[in-house]
């Protein structure tokens, strides 16, 4: 042993022991609790592995990275052609990953150009012996052909029973060997509590069953994903590959479908998202019953209620869903719900918040006659709604849009309030700002650039309709508006403004 390999040798023998003796103090329960093995072992083998396959036209990017994984906006997209572990260029395993994905690329012509077969494996899991299967609707997304790999390694061929894009769930069926199969059932996610243990089982980077385990980091989660986002959060280790996988408490039941990540590399950072099992097991039952999910449907846009909104409309403290727009052809329109309407019970459910409305409406069924009430005026109202089914609501949507309103004339008068610039809506401004002939209001023609308006995204080209829910029809009426409520001593006045389609929302601004 040379003499430098001697001297580093002494300074490191401390360090270990100081490493070995803060080892020994730890205690045991930073590990996690004793039980994880033995659910692990109980229902890992309902969990199964996902293989599609799909037939691209692949070229030859020189110069691209073949193994790459596009991880759009955070979320895990299963293990598409390279998701590969992403090793050091001087690591002794490199040479094995890259020749072992190579060879599952297959080959191509002589400049690498090829309608070849593209592999993508994620996970599943179990939750009827009879072959039912629960993934993630991405993880077989656009496949030709989808297979289903059992804890042992059986590979068994499956079909399509239903997908839902908005919540990213999908149900499989296969027919199951002869030999016997387990399958898992559904815990109450509603009942996790922060800092719960959780354990979650996939097949990350293609690499098999992985067991991890972690604890539940925060619930109701809102990623920006879809209309219903709900997410447990957790830190257990959820990689690509784990897409679709089963969340489990230490009970050993599903509580949640292991769906997205947020990571710069694609590997885990310890923030993952599962989809709870109470809108996996609602989704579930439809797509084996309809093979589609029926959502209810209110017809109504909202928006969040801000403190200068609540204020504005007397809803203290602020909360609920703002309506901003009500369809001509949707169930909330002969109930009576109007814009500025904001609702703070759905069915008998609180909403506190806007994205809880979306959620309630969701979870309803169509058909169903509901209460809905709401504060309009600074005054608590019910009003019983019929829910319509959502995708005829959004066809309906599509063709409201579709306006054969005739053109009134109207000569400009121009005034300015709340640093706009306004004008009455001619003939000749609807041209130049592509307003349809059904929204009427007075426009935006101008905006000065240090005032709230411009702060709060106003633009030229959008239609003030009302100013403190009074309907507006020329420039002088929005004046005048403006200055009895500067009189008031009122801090703020609320616009409900449209865009040249009619889609309406609530701005509130500042009266100085």
């Amino acid at each position: 042993m040379s003499d430098a390999i001697q001297a580093l040798t002494r300074r490191l023998l401390p360090v270990a022991a100081v490493i070995g003796f803060v080892a020994m103090a730890a205690p045991a329960e930073a590990r996690g609790p004793d039980g994880i093995a033995d659910v692990a072992e109980k229902v890992i083998d309902a969990v199964v592995n996902i293989s599609t396959t799909q037939n691209v036209e692949a070229k030859n990017n020189s110069g691209a990275d073949k193994n790459s994984n596009d991880d759009k906006g955070g979320q895990e997209r299963g293990s598409k052609r390279g998701a590969n572990p992403q090793l050091p260029p001087d690591s002794p395993f490199s040479e094995f990953f890259d020749e072992f994905f190579k060879n599952r690329r297959g080959g191509g012509d002589s400049k690498g150009n090829s309608a070849q077969k593209v592999n993508s494996l994620g996970s599943g899991f179990i939750i009827d012996v009879s072959g039912v299967v629960v993934t993630n609707n991405h993880v077989i997304a656009d496949a030709d052909e989808i297979n289903v790999i059992l804890n042992d390694g059986t590979k068994i061929k499956a079909e399509l029973l239903g997908r839902d894009k908005k919540s990213d769930l999908a149900v499989l069926k296969f027919t199951p060997p002869e030999k016997k199969i387990t399958a898992v059932k559904f815990g109450d996610s509603d009942r996790l509590r922060l800092g719960e243990w959780v354990i979650a089982i996939g097949n990350p980077f293609s690499l098999g069953g992985t067991v991890t385990a972690g604890i539940v980091s925060a619930r109701n989660r809102d990623i920006n994903s879809g209309p219903y986002d709900n997410y447990i959060q957790t830190d257990a280790a959820i990689n690509r590959g784990n897409s679709g996988g089963p969340l489990f408490n230490l009970d050993g039941d599903v509580i949640g479908v292991n769906t997205a990540i947020i990571s710069p590399s694609g590997g885990s950072i310890g923030i993952g998202f599962a989809v709870p099992s109470k809108t996996v097991v609602g989704v579930v039952d439809q797509l084996r019953q309809f093979k589609e999910v029926r959502r209810g449907w209110l017809g109504v846009r909202i928006q969040q209620v801000t403190d200068e909104i609540g204020e504005s409309l007397n809803v203290k403290p602020p909360r609920g869903a703002l309506i901003a727009g009500v369809d001509e052809k949707g169930p909330a329109k002969p109930a009576g719900i109007e814009p500025g309407d904001v609702v703070i019970k759905f069915d008998g459910k609180d909403i506190k918040e806007m994205k809880d409305l979306p959620r309630a409406v969701a979870d309803t069924a169509v058909g169903k006659a509901v209460d809905v009430v709401v504060i309009r005026k600074g005054k608590e109202e019910t009003r019983k709604v019929t829910l319509g089914r959502l995708d005829d609501g959004e066809k309906a949507v599509e063709a409201s849009l579709k306006s054969t309103a005739p053109v009134e004339a109207e000569k400009p008068v121009t005034q300015k309030a709340l640093g706009l610039d306004l004008a009455g809506l001619s003939k000749d401004l609807r041209t130049k700002y592509k307003i349809k002939d059904n929204v009427k209001g007075v426009i935006v023609t101008g905006i000065d650039g240090d005032s709230d308006a411009a702060e709060k995204r106003l633009s030229a080209g959008d239609v003030i309709v009302e100013v403190a829910q009074e309907a507006v029809t020329n420039a002088g009426d929005v004046k005048k508006r403006v200055d009895q409520l500067k009189k008031d001593g009122k801090k703020s006045v609320l616009l409900l403004v449209s865009n040249g389609n009619g889609e309406l929302r609530f701005v509130a601004l500042a009266v100085k």
